[in-house]
């Protein structure tokens, strides 16, 4: 028999997205959608909505109405634990590391909590430490490290739950010039191994610089979204947004 079912779509699909608290409207409408294989960037500024974004994404907040879909199933009200042995992990912009722990039980951790036994974490771990070149740090307390090592250490770490989708909150704030540069590369990795980025950021440049395209939030709304080049030389942007530094970008 031949199957005459459309192919399920691959894609991490927000629809209409709506969110208010207490009468103060934090999203409105909002949609996008990212692939397999790409980096979406999320900027806006502060209040723009993008945590909230965020965390409705990942589960730990409810849109009022709107959509969340991945790869074709509908996790709008799933809970985060799900979502993360659905495929989708995140990044916190604080860490959430566990202090006490050394960076191999940290990785070795998460890969347990979705369902893998003792040695399938110590080899998925040995393989993470092996890939973000944390493994001379393996055995050092996430408590004491510096804080761009944190920031890969908590990249290995979502990568863990074998995600297809990863969604990196200001994953760059507190980096200096360099180590940016060094998490650039662990990005641009992210996308070559196939899976879908969101990437949350204030820093412009990482943004232009790793992105293929860019979705910028005002307000709660949706105010463009298009290729680094495109959003680059936006006008609307530039005033909305970045200013008289958009304009230096250029």
């Amino acid at each position: 028999m031949t199957d005459t079912q459309s192919p399920r779509s691959r894609e991490l699909r927000v629809t209409g997205v709506t969110r208010s608290f207490a009468g103060v409207q934090a999203l409105s409408g909002v949609s996008l959608h990212v692939e397999p294989g790409e980096v979406l960037g999320l900027i806006g500024p502060n209040g723009a909505g993008k945590a909230t974004l965020v965390n409705i994404i990942s589960g730990y907040d409810l849109p009022d109405s709107g959509s969340v879909i991945l790869d074709g199933d509908d996790i709008t009200r799933s809970k985060s634990h799900m979502r993360a042995r659905a495929g989708l992990a995140r990044t916190f912009q604080h860490g959430h590391l566990c202090g006490g722990l050394t960076v191999r039980e940290n990785i070795e951790v998460t890969a347990m909590g979705t369902g893998k036994d003792r040695k399938a974490a110590v080899a998925l771990a040995d393989g993470l430490l092996s890939e973000f070149h944390l493994t001379d740090r393996a055995d050092h307390p996430a408590g004491s490290l510096p804080h761009g090592v944190e920031r890969r250490v908590g990249v290995a770490r979502a990568l863990a739950t074998e995600p297809r989708y990863v969604l990196l909150d200001e994953p760059a704030a507190g980096l200096n010039e360099g180590e940016i540069g060094e998490f650039a590369d662990n990005i641009r990795h992210l996308r070559d191994r196939g899976l879908g980025v969101l990437l949350i950021d204030h820093n412009v440049r990482l943004i232009l610089n790793v992105c293929d395209r860019i979705h910028v939030l005002v307000e709660g709304t949706s105010l463009l979204e298009g290729t680094p080049d495109e959003v680059r030389a936006s006008d609307e942007l530039a005033e909305a947004y970045l200013g008289r530094s958009g304009r230096a970008h250029r």
